[in-house]
């Protein structure tokens, strides 16, 4: 095991880049983050619309199988908290598969969700990634630094 519970195999997504939606509602997926979803024996990504901000929640197969995993602490039956779980992350959830150069098509509902009009930031989050639109994503980057930087103990700000 590596830092944090990262098995040392499973490479962490890093990195923020924007990207240009073509009219037809495809993107191209940042080099580094398929080759990732490669090495997961993933042929595209797996995403849905996040629950609590306009963006969407991108991951690969690890991260749908460790989510799995989870739920099986539940009963699937009678347990209300296995089926909101599973209706926010995996009734929600779309593959979106890779084409030929890379690019994905983003659902109209999930471009509607998130106002993604002509540019995607694709942000890296260890073992997730999010998709944004950029300008919704501006303010929401400087909130994240400003309580990173509060989180700080022992220095200055």
């Amino acid at each position: 095991m590596g830092c944090r519970g990262y098995a040392l195999s499973v490479q962490p997504f890093v990195s923020t880049t924007i990207n240009k939606l073509d009219s037809k509602g495809r993107v191209s997926v940042p080099a580094p983050f398929r080759q990732i979803l490669a090495q997961q024996n993933t042929h595209g990504i797996y995403c849905f619309p996040s629950f609590v901000t306009p963006s969407l929640e991108a991951f690969g197969e690890t991260l749908i199988a460790e989510f799995t995993e989870r739920l099986n602490a539940f009963d699937p039956f009678f347990s209300e908290d296995h089926d909101a779980q599973a209706q926010a992350v995996l009734a929600a959830s779309r593959l979106l598969p890779f084409d030929d150069e890379g690019r994905v098509r983003i659902p109209d509902e999930f471009l509607a969700h998130t106002a993604i009009k002509d540019r995607v930031t694709f942000v890296g989050m260890g073992r997730k990634f999010q998709i944004w639109d950029p300008e919704n994503f501006a303010p929401i980057e400087r909130e994240r630094i400003a309580r990173a930087r509060a989180s700080r103990t022992g220095g200055a700000s």
